[in-house]
């Protein structure tokens, strides 16, 4: 689902921004005590599990890969605006340091699975929750909530995607993603609606379920607003060590083969369609400085071992959650030097 460089036009990668821009813009506000208090390794907790989860992918129909996103979790847990914050950095990241999605097509992917997924998923899990839920109704309510936001999220792209020949096409060729809506929505939902959509439901709908036996206080109202700290005591430590067991298990993502469904390179494009559409060609060169591209050590050949492609996709996810912490820290200090310079 993440959308590269060069499959949206310029204009619907601005479009996007401007509709992701006001979500930022409000989340920032809204999230702003939390990211003050002791709750800050809580939001950098999940949302180094949301960029950890992206990288293990799954092997679906066809020879492409897909994977879960987490935002719906990150959602429930800490609210939907913390979400907006928390995945959005994390697949600002993703793009930057590992060329995981465009830098143009930043606002889109943001939109897509980092607002309109964790809201609609959110709202979801609510309505099917209520007021004082069993662990079970929370449960079911979380897997549900979880399906349906990933699958909004893949339809948004399917669309964002789908729209482009239809309206730049240049001389019967398309400028940028060559394939209709007719394609983009059957290939993104088919694969989101069965196999991504269950695999989705099963880890929110198993994380709730672990955090609501083990760890019920974080389901009071403004829990995370408290200031109680993920960083102190059983309940983080538990959480930080799942967390590093995901990162070690990163390696089962290399075990699906084959690029996503549109994320293909230039050149495969090219056997595929017989031709590479101009602006995809010209716009998808726009950043070629990601430190450790597709999860790699940019010193490894195509014909290296499984073993040294594991640490490398290991030493990736390490590198990526550590920029995650080192966000929310600096912005913790951030904040508290301005309230403290504003207070005095």
């Amino acid at each position: 689902m993440h959308i590269p460089d060069g499959y949206l036009s310029p204009a619907t990668a601005v479009v996007m921004y401007g509709a992701a821009a006001p979500f930022w813009y409000q989340a920032v506000g809204k999230v702003k005590e939390v990211l003050k208090s002791r709750a800050a390794p809580f939001v950098a907790v999940f949302a180094a599990f949301c960029f950890v989860i992206q990288m293990l992918n799954i092997p679906v129909p066809g020879g492409t890969t897909a994977h879960a996103v987490g935002s719906v979790l990150m959602a429930i847990v800490l609210g939907p605006w913390a979400a907006v914050i928390g995945g959005s950095t994390a697949l600002i990241i993703q793009a930057f340091f590992f060329g995981d999605g465009g830098i143009t097509a930043i606002g889109a992917n943001c939109f897509n699975m980092a607002i309109a997924m964790p809201f609609v998923g959110y709202a979801v899990y609510r309505l099917l929750a209520g007021r004082l839920p069993s662990v079970r109704r929370r449960t079911i309510a979380a897997a549900i909530g979880a399906y349906i936001g990933v699958n909004v999220a893949a339809l948004l792209t399917a669309l964002e995607l789908g729209l482009q020949p239809v309206f730049w096409s240049e001389g019967g060729k398309a400028l940028y993603n060559p394939y209709g809506l007719g394609v983009t929505i059957p290939a993104m939902m088919t694969v989101h609606l069965t196999i991504i959509g269950i695999a989705e439901a099963a880890v929110t709908g198993a994380a709730i379920a672990y955090l609501a036996r083990r760890h019920s206080e974080i389901f009071e109202d403004g829990w995370a607003a408290k200031g109680k700290s993920l960083a102190l005591g059983k309940m983080g430590w538990a959480l930080v060590g799942i967390l590093g067991a995901l990162v070690i298990a990163t390696p089962l993502g290399l075990i699906g083969t084959g690029s996503a469904d549109f994320e293909w390179a230039a050149e495969q494009l090219k056997g595929m369609v017989g031709y590479v559409p101009s602006g995809l060609s010209s716009m998808g060169t726009v950043w070629r400085f990601a430190p450790l591209p597709d999860y790699t050590l940019p010193t490894l050949g195509a014909n290296s071992g499984f073993l040294e492609q594991s640490l490398a996709y290991i030493l990736s996810a390490v590198v990526g959650v550590s920029l995650l912490f080192v966000v929310f820290f600096a912005t913790r200090i951030i904040l508290n030097r301005r309230a403290n310079r504003n207070a005095t």
